[in-house]
């Protein structure tokens, strides 16, 4: 079953459920932006049951490694794939999104992680994020689920991960290019990976107040 994006809770909610907790003041990155709130969220799950206008696939250069998505999308998919010409590190394209509840798919290439050369790789992972949004931008869509990029087989550790990510998509977001983008939705699948989000989007997406419900003990 298809989850809709009504089913996926905003920031603000999941501060108001006591899900996420404020960050200690010395450790805020960016200044509160009470809008942001609504428009960024954290999702465990499936992200090929998302019913959003794109998600992004954690892809190959080839783009035609046939994993989840493919599978869920169908034979359509690697198809259309086939006539992208593969895709550089650090860069996205997008297709169709076929028999995925999603309309579309952003298709970017993570790179692999090596402590040889540690800053080139983490400004490609960044890349992999400014481009999907851009991409998502260009051509008119409102929402982009992200996976965790590059964190599986690829072996780029959780945290560094996590912090580019959630920086590259403030910055988006911060911008007057991303007035078009109503929701950017983290996904994740591990309750290990949700753990570090957790812990980390407060610094860069700190709640307007207090959280108004607090867990009773």
């Amino acid at each position: 079953m298809a989850i809709r994006l009504n089913q996926i809770r905003t920031l603000r909610e999941l501060y108001k459920a006591v899900a996420l907790q404020p960050a200690d003041s010395d450790k805020l990155r960016y200044p509160v932006v009470t809008s942001l709130l609504d428009r960024v969220s954290l999702y465990q799950g499936d992200i090929t049951k998302l019913e959003v206008d794109a998600i992004v696939n954690a892809a190959n250069k080839s783009l035609l490694v046939d994993g989840a998505i493919h599978a869920a999308a169908g034979r359509e998919l690697l198809k259309e794939c086939r006539t992208l010409n593969g895709c550089e590190t650090g860069d996205a394209k997008i297709t169709k999104g076929y028999q995925l509840p999603s309309r579309h798919v952003i298709h970017t290439v993570g790179p692999i992680y090596s402590k040889s050369d540690v800053q080139r790789r983490a400004e490609k992972l960044a890349s992999c994020y400014r481009t999907s949004l851009q991409l998502a931008v260009d051509n008119s869509l409102k929402h982009i689920a992200f996976p965790s990029i590059s964190t599986g087989i690829y072996g780029y550790p959780i945290t560094d991960a996590t912090h580019l990510a959630l920086d590259e998509v403030r910055r988006f977001l911060d911008s007057e290019k991303a007035d078009t983008l109503e929701r950017v939705i983290f996904v994740v699948w591990s309750d290990a990976d949700k753990a570090v989000y957790e812990e980390l989007i407060p610094e860069y997406f700190p709640p307007d107040s207090e959280p108004s419900e607090a867990k009773q003990e």
